[in-house]
């Protein structure tokens, strides 16, 4: 059974939008989000990941020198992963419920906070399915990275957010391909 409130999955297309400016949902949408402490929270995670968009030859070059700066490190640490989901799905929550009562309130809301309305079974579904197929104390058994900005850190952590960031968010099957067997 999911934990979602059935109307957060509203037809948004159908909603009044008129009345209200964007600007004016925006600042409202933000003092609500700040409210709850959400602007904190958020606030205090890392920056973006963007960096220089790589095409596949150049994310296959960058692996290699990825993989020749790693160093490993041999002592288990404590496993975060499955806390990081739960805190990550809680805040996926609360940026729906804050856009629901947007959308109450007839303000309009950006084409990303729609689309997350929309499709926030689809983040359950991958949020069940890491669940059940990580259980507890998986990532204690990866191999970590013994320094650079992901010290600590299972070194898959690390090649996934360098894919990310030089793929602009997006996971190109040959590019990841490529970069891993580097």
């Amino acid at each position: 059974m999911s934990r979602w409130p059935p109307n957060c999955r509203l037809d948004l297309r159908k909603m009044k939008t008129a009345r209200n400016t964007f600007v004016g949902s925006l600042l409202g949408l933000r003092a609500t989000f700040h409210r709850n402490g959400a602007g904190q929270r958020c606030s205090t995670d890392a920056a973006p990941l963007r960096s220089e968009l790589f095409s596949v030859d150049q994310m296959e070059v960058h692996g290699k020198a990825l993989a020749s700066s790693h160093d490993l490190c041999r002592q288990r640490a404590t496993d975060h992963i499955l806390a990081r989901l739960a805190e990550n799905e809680d805040l996926l929550i609360e940026a729906c419920e804050l856009l629901t009562a947007a959308v109450r309130a007839e303000r309009r809301i950006t084409p990303a906070g729609e689309w997350l309305l929309d499709n926030f079974y689809l983040i359950e579904e991958q949020i069940r399915a890491a669940r059940r197929h990580l259980p507890k104390g998986y990532s204690r058994e990866l191999p970590r990275l013994r320094n650079g900005p992901s010290a600590g850190l299972p070194r898959a952590y690390d090649i996934a957010l360098e894919t990310i960031a030089h793929g602009d968010g997006r996971v190109d099957p040959e590019a990841l391909s490529r970069f891993v067997a580097a």
